[in-house]
């Protein structure tokens, strides 16, 4: 079996997973705790026990192993938590982030992310220009500027709770699994 295949049939697993949580985010606006577990515990225990030719990464000959799993795990959580305590993005989002974290480790999940933020930011200005809501959008960023500056002044903590008029929901799961998705594809090219 090819090295190429092998990766592929270790990051199947979190294909589908993905695929999954989107398909419960797009549904219902949340991604359920379950599948994000399930995933968090098959990439470290696959990651763990997997022999030579597994891994993802083809530098690194065989799986990351447990700890470079678990590192993936929080370098993950860790990028996401902050927006999440901004109230900018919900908790399944971060979880699914982690899970991501777990199959790939710290370095290339720091590469998804990247992706997926491009991704999430067009997909963001699509849905904007598509409900034809780039006005109230432009607005809700300069309060968003305003409004943490002079939280900021005042030692106070900027939340995004605070916009007057929403312009629209994004599932977030779908710039998640078409960014890491892209990052993989790009990686393997």
């Amino acid at each position: 079996m090819t090295p190429r295949l092998m990766g592929f049939l270790a990051l199947l697993p979190l294909g589908v997973l993905m695929l999954l949580a989107t398909r419960h985010d797009v549904s219902s606006n949340r991604i359920p705790n379950k599948i994000v577990l399930i995933g968090i515990v098959i990439g470290v225990v696959l990651n763990g026990v997997l022999p030579e030719g597994w891994g993802f990464n083809s530098q690194i000959p065989g799986a990351l192993g447990w700890w470079v799993s678990l590192k993936g795990l929080a370098v993950g959580m860790g990028v996401f938590l902050p927006i999440y305590w901004l109230r900018a993005m919900g908790a399944g989002d971060v979880k699914m982030i982690g899970m991501v974290g777990a199959f790939l480790g710290p370095d290339d999940v720091l590469g998804a992310i990247l992706s997926i933020f491009v991704v999430g930011g067009v997909m963001a200005l699509l849905v904007v220009m598509w409900s034809k809501q780039l006005k109230p959008m432009l607005q809700n960023v300069k309060l968003i500027l305003y409004g943490s500056a002079v939280k900021l002044s005042a030692g106070e903590a900027p939340l995004m709770n605070d916009l007057p008029v929403s312009v629209g929901k994004l599932p977030y799961a779908v710039a998640i699994t078409l960014g890491t998705f892209t990052y993989l594809i790009w990686q393997r090219l």
